[in-house]
This record gives C-alpha cells, structure tokens and sequence, in this order.
C-alpha cells in the first residue's frame, strides 16, 4: 500500500503514517514522501497513492492552513483514522551551538519553539523551509547553521543533538489524518469522530448560529470548530467542525440534514477512530 507523506524521512509526519499504518494493520507500506502539504493530497487527489497522512492541528499553533484548503478543493476525499503524536522539538547541528547565526525548519515548528529560541538564540536568523526533516539535511555539515526537527531526523542525517526538548509547551501534539479516497463505514463504536466542513447560504446576522444550532438542538459536541476565508470575497468564510459522535448515530443523520438547510456546500469527511498518543505517555 503506497502511502504520501510530508517529507523527506525523519520528518513527524513520517512518525505518524507508520504509526497509522500500523494502527490500520497496513503491513510493509511504500512510503511516499512529498515536498509539500498540499502535495501530499494532490498525490492522493490524482491516484498516485492509496492513502496519504496529513498534518491538521497543532495544540500549540493551531489549524494547519494548507491541510483544511486541501480538503474543501478536495471534498471527495475521506478520513480513515485519525491520531494525536507528541511532538518533542530538539535543535539539531554539526557545529556548537555558540556558533550558530542561523536556525532552519518548517514555520510551525519554529512557532512552536519562539520563546526558546528568543532566550538561547536570540541574534540568530530564523529560516523557514518545507519540513522539519529538510530542515535537518539543510544544515547537515555547517558549522553556523542548525534545524528545528525530531531527534530522529539527527540520526537520519547525520547530525549531533545540540538541546532536547525545546518546545515551549512540554504537552505540545498535533493531530494527523490518514485520508483514502475510498473508505468503507465504519461501525458506530468504532468511530469517533466526525469531520465535515460547510460554507454558509448567506452573510447575515445569526446566520452561523443557526447553522450551529442544528447541533446544539440534538446535544451533539463539537470538538473543534475553525473558520478560513473562502478565497473569493472578503468576509466570506468556510467553517471546518468537529463532532462527538453520539451514541446513537440517527442524532447525527438528523443534525446533517437540518445543516444542509443552511448551507451552500456542505463537505462531509467521515466517521472516523482517533487514537491519542499523547495520553499514553
């Protein structure tokens, strides 16, 4: 099963797609890895892949910009699983730390560690690129350079540990999708979550929270709610939802067809498990 991944290796998206594979029972995957976010849903989007794993929140940082618009131009793709990974930043280099002018990695993890950085680095350059990992192999052989990454990108390229962990939040997770497709209907109790995503039939007073309310009537949970401009006029937005799902499943077949009512598009993702790492620690 060929499986996309933001790369290249030593990357925590790479850490997450074996961890799901496994989860999935998927044995001895091809891992594809991608330079970017929203190269990994175009590969799964045009076939190049049976199923890709992506990046959507981050408890620090937030919603992953690139993974929601990938999935509202992407609507005929589904959620299969989803899971929470700690993430453990470590500053990564060949040279000592006292000499580094300038720290490299993908903008979320650079966010992730500004308050560390402010303190120990403070005159240093900070450099975003596409991902931890080749952030990592950037800097491999510079004396003056250094990368925000796992501690498995240092052993990946060949890099010593310069400080572990640096992440201002010692709790600091992201949650990631394995998306497919295709996905068969999973069971009620082996679900859940709910992912969906909707545009609003018109900018007026109360409308979202009419929208909302078709949840709120039924007792349904929200676990996340996001907004992201729709991209064609100002003030036009796109609202991605998580929901708890309910005991009995009838409750959420009604609260979505009440939503349709309210709705210009309406996306739906999935039922789908989340496993959290995070809480096994």
């Amino acid at each position: 099963m060929r499986l996309a991944f933001l790369g290249p290796a030593g990357t925590y998206g790479e850490q997450a797609t074996r961890q799901l594979a496994a989860l999935e029972g998927i044995d001895a995957p091809e891992l594809l890895p991608q330079s970017g976010i929203r190269s990994v849903v175009k590969a799964l989007a045009e076939g190049r892949c049976d199923a890709a794993v992506v990046p959507v929140e981050n408890s620090v940082e937030g919603g992953v910009t690139a993974c929601l618009d990938g999935l509202w131009e992407h609507p005929e793709l589904r959620i299969r699983r989803g899971l929470v990974l700690p993430i453990r930043h470590a500053l990564l280099g060949s040279g000592p730390i006292e000499r580094v002018s300038e720290v490299l990695s993908h903008p979320q993890a650079l966010a992730q560690c500004s308050l560390w950085l402010s303190e120990h680095l403070s005159e240093a350059l900070q450099l975003p690129t596409s991902s931890t990992a080749e952030a990592a192999r950037l800097v491999a052989g510079s004396r003056f350079r250094a990368a925000v990454a796992s501690p498995r990108a240092a052993q990946e390229h060949g890099l010593k540990v310069l400080a572990y962990p640096i992440n201002d939040v010692p709790g600091n997770c992201t949650r990631f999708l394995m998306l497919q497709r295709q996905v068969e209907s999973r069971t009620a109790d082996a679900a859940t979550l709910c992912s969906l995503a909707f545009s609003l039939c018109s900018n007026s007073p109360g409308a979202l929270l009419e929208a909302l309310s078709c949840f709120a009537t039924l007792k349904l949970n929200m676990s996340r709610i996001e907004s992201r401009p729709s991209k064609r006029e100002m003030g036009e937005y796109i609202f991605f939802v998580d929901l708890e799902l309910p005991a009995d499943p009838a409750l959420l077949e009604e609260a979505i067809e009440a939503l349709r009512g309210h709705c210009q598009h309406l996306a739906l993702f999935g039922n789908y498990p989340l496993t959290n790492l995070s809480e096994e620690q």
